[in-house]
């Protein structure tokens, strides 16, 4: 049986090419999901979700797996990021970012195979957030998104040319920013980073 692979599964949504801007309809998904706030960059809170969902999303992988079910690759980090004032949001004062983290699941995950996962991360590995993790579904629907190469504190030139369009097109922004973490951030110089940077919109 082959490996699963979801971003060739959702290819519109995962594979973006550079200098170009698409629109997609963003379907219902499950997703692992972790809250919190505060600077990205010097929070702990932010470090221990990160390390939640990925424990828990690699042991629903393993179980699967061992159990003779059908494997798949863990899919790349995704969140969404905001402010109570959105000033603060647009003009980089992270302190009082609000985020959601989260990882795309297989169709087939069930709550009680994310309750095995988190008992288990919990008793073995002591993850400090597991509890925090929820499973749930998200709808964006009609989006608009370009793919970021760079460092994430140069995203706002892109990120205005995103509103730009959008606004060209006839839409206004709906909902919550959204960065699709496609490079793994601990190995990838800065300047090689790539981000999908998505925004929800409705005319």
């Amino acid at each position: 049986m082959d490996k699963l692979d979801l971003k060739k599964e959702y290819s519109a949504l995962y594979k973006v090419k550079a200098n170009d801007i698409a629109i997609v309809d963003v379907p219902t998904l499950p997703y692992l999901m972790c809250d919190g706030h505060g600077d990205p960059n010097s929070s702990p809170i932010f470090r221990d979700a990160v390390e939640a969902l990925y424990s828990i999303a690699y042991t629903i992988k393993f179980d699967v797996k061992k159990a003779g079910g059908q494997d798949f690759a863990v899919m790349p980090l995704e969140g969404q990021w905001w402010a109570d004032d959105m000033r603060a949001f647009a003009t980089g004062n992270r302190e009082k970012w609000k985020w959601t983290m989260m990882i795309l699941q297989p169709a087939f995950v069930t709550n009680a195979m994310v309750e095995e996962a988190r008992k288990k991360v919990t008793e073995k590995k002591d993850v400090k957030m597991a509890a925090k993790v929820v499973f749930g579904e998200q709808h964006e629907g009609k989006c608009a998104q370009l793919l970021h190469i760079g460092p994430y504190s140069e995203e706002t030139e892109n990120i205005q040319k995103l509103h730009r369009f959008i606004a060209d097109n006839g839409y206004k922004l709906h909902g919550k920013h959204r960065e699709i973490y496609l490079s793994d951030m601990r190995r990838t110089a800065p300047e090689k980073l790539k981000t999908i940077i998505r925004q929800p919109m409705v005319r």
